[in-house]
């Protein structure tokens, strides 16, 4: 339920408005709908379980971005596109081994997205064409900036795209150098499809808002990366990830949350503004991270996640309080061996897609957004001489 404020303001005018904006609505799209109360996801009508047990990234990327599934020969033509543009031009990459190795990667991320959009010589141009070329482009250079992200991190040079691959499996090559299995590559494909959108989130809105005012794409994605970048938003998975590396073992578990859950802290991967039940992409993720760990033989994570899920389950589980996308994908990015600065970087590898589609349907009917606000400042202050002050 909305939480409602009731304010009255300087000329005793009365004003209810909704904290955060829940439940306003803001525009319509077709995109995405989410039925919270039952925890259903649907990607432009199709339920996400079916996607992510019969699609790829790089379908469910065309049908986000252009509203039907692909026939073979588009969906062929689509992946020779994404192949292409998977190259870093050569003065952004020179410049993205020069930033510090330490930054966060959520902010070099950002600044290379934004640097990119030097190189786009219509990138003001929002033609159905442009628009939708810049965002193909976007969507095949993300994984090869957070791969050489990590890389430099690491004090290695950037590899390559392998056009051979397909988008996650290249992935995953351009991180660790080796051509991961089949099983892997599957399972970061699925992590993909399950991450690729949500509806009006905070990014995703954010993207809306800012191509609104008809800037280039390029501006509504850094703009999107930065909202994403917050620990309530995308930044939620590497804080499971330390919560687990806090905890220790799964002796400590038990003590650990229920301290935190007597002290009202906050713990990551739980509650969601949307979904009351079971967040069906944790659902999903919940099976990737045991078949993982049954792989690797590293049990821990997976063990004391369920361990978690089931004391939360247990304690607060009548509030509606669950696990969602965040609290699995930690688990699972553990054991696909990526390193926790860029969790949150792989999110945006996802999100890009459902960022992009958003962006060229505000473009389709556009209108500026403009909300209004109550002002309770005050009025008809005196200026003071400096002097005085």
């Amino acid at each position: 339920m909305a939480k409602n404020r009731e304010v009255v303001d300087k000329f005793g005018k009365r004003h209810t408005f909704s904290e955060g904006m829940e439940g306003v609505v803001a525009t319509s799209s077709e995109i995405c709908f989410i039925n919270g109360a039952e925890g259903r996801l649907f990607y432009r009508g199709i339920p996400i379980e079916d996607l992510a047990e019969n699609s790829t990234f790089e379908e469910t990327s065309y049908f986000l971005l252009y509203g039907e599934l692909p026939t073979q020969k588009e969906l062929h033509d689509f992946d020779t596109r994404l192949k292409k543009y998977r190259a870093i031009p050569d003065p952004v990459l020179e410049i993205l081994k020069q930033m510090p190795r330490k930054a966060n990667t959520m902010q070099i991320l950002r600044t290379v997205v934004s640097l990119m959009g030097l190189y786009e010589e219509k990138s003001d141009e929002h033609s159905v064409s442009e628009t939708s070329r810049e965002a193909e482009k976007l969507i095949a250079v993300f994984p090869t900036i957070v791969a050489a992200i990590q890389r430099l991190r690491e004090g290695k040079e950037p590899i390559s795209p392998d056009k051979s691959l397909g988008h996650a499996a290249n992935l995953i090559y351009m991180v660790n150098g080796e051509k991961p299995d089949a099983y892997a590559a599957r399972v970061l494909d699925v992590c993909l499809i399950l991450h690729a959108e949500h509806g009006f989130n905070a990014s995703t809105f954010t993207s809306r808002v800012v191509i609104s005012t008809l800037t280039d794409v390029h501006s509504a994605i850094t703009a999107a990366i930065g909202s994403l970048r917050g620990p309530l938003h995308g930044g939620a998975n590497e804080g499971v990830m330390h919560l687990l590396n806090e905890i220790g073992s799964l002796e400590a578990v038990d003590e650990v949350i229920r301290l935190k859950l007597k002290t009202k802290a906050k713990i990551m991967g739980f509650g969601h503004r949307v979904y009351k039940v079971l967040d069906p992409r944790a659902k999903i993720l919940s099976q990737y991270s045991e078949r993982l760990a049954e792989i690797t033989g590293k049990q821990k994570y997976y063990a004391m996640s369920k361990k978690i899920e089931e004391i939360m389950e247990n304690e607060v589980g009548d509030r509606g309080i669950y696990p969602n996308v965040d609290f699995f994908s930690a688990s699972v990015y553990h054991y696909l061996g990526f390193n926790l600065e860029i969790y949150t970087p792989i999110f945006a590898v996802s999100r890009i897609s459902g960022w992009a589609a958003h962006v060229m349907e505000q473009l389709r009917e556009n209108r500026l957004f403009r909300p209004s606000s109550v002002y309770l400042g005050d009025i008809d202050r005196t200026y003071p001489k400096i002097s005085d002050r």
